[in-house]
């Protein structure tokens, strides 16, 4: 009993230092205080805080304290999208997208889109229309991309203008089969949306 109660404090006193050092680095950055917030943020993101990796991530691809370097960027994005951080697997989506210290691989982009995107990331959702629309990364469909620019539009997404002029290229048919696509995603939280 003593073992397992040691363990549950440790593990708390763990995640309040982690989260502590996450909480610094956070206020530092916004203060535009970038040495310490890149001292902050390693911290946490050197202990696993996936919030934290995606912030240093974003710090070196955007060059903030930091020489730009879209490689240690990629780096910090993909452990904190590989533990499921949204926002991370956005942002690595667009590394690839862009060719941003990878190859561009749209393939690659549209598999961390739809990883954000099916935990509500209306940006990652609108960025997958985007794709299927054009047929990259992914096979042209604009029923699909109709589907994900309207799943997009749901979550907030202010771009739906592109809903709009897609709309006026289709049938009333493939209007009406993609909202119905796109209630079945919404209702399934966004998982299995064609």
């Amino acid at each position: 009993m003593k073992n397992i109660l040691y363990t549950i404090i440790l593990s708390f006193l763990f995640s309040s230092s982690v989260f502590a050092d996450y909480q610094a680095g956070e206020d530092a950055h916004i203060k535009g205080d970038y040495a310490t917030a890149l001292k902050e943020y390693r911290a946490a993101a050197e202990q696993g805080d996936a919030a934290a990796q995606n912030a240093l991530g974003y710090m070196y691809n955007n060059g903030f304290g930091v020489t730009q370097d879209y490689k240690e960027g990629l780096r910090w994005y993909r452990l904190a999208a590989e533990q499921g951080h949204a926002q991370a697997q956005f942002n690595l989506g667009g590394l690839y997208f862009f060719g941003q210290g990878v190859t561009q691989d749209y393939k690659e982009a549209a598999k961390w889109f739809r990883l954000a995107g099916e935990q509500g990331d209306a940006k990652a959702q609108d960025n997958l229309a985007v794709m299927y629309y054009k047929g990259q990364g992914v096979g042209q469909n604009i029923v699909i991309a109709y589907m994900w620019f309207y799943v997009a539009a749901e979550n907030g997404n202010p771009r739906n203008r592109n809903l709009n002029a897609l709309a006026k290229g289709m049938k009333p048919k493939q209007i009406a089969k993609a909202e119905k696509l796109a209630r079945k995603c919404i209702k399934k939280n966004y998982k299995d949306c064609g």
